[in-house]
């Protein structure tokens, strides 16, 4: 998977991690992959809810040692 840009969102909480994600994808094209860290537990329910709302897919979700890490492409 190719990531066009990669947010460093740890140690931030609820809504900065969406509002910078939401700035990353308007600096993408269409069909990109923005990949985003964060330490957040409230940003697995936080980007889903996004993720719905906005159209854009998280193709894929993974957490490792408290960092939940986010590849989502833009619609």
């Amino acid at each position: 998977m190719e990531v066009k840009k990669e947010l460093d969102c740890k140690g931030l909480i609820c809504p900065e991690p969406i509002l910078y994600i939401k700035k990353a994808m308007g600096e993408v094209e269409s069909g990109e992959i923005v990949k985003m860290d964060t330490t957040d537990k409230g940003s697995l329910s936080d980007m889903s809810a996004w993720a719905r709302r906005t159209g854009h897919e998280i193709v894929e979700q993974t957490e490792e040692g408290g960092t939940f890490t986010f590849f989502v492409k833009k619609k």
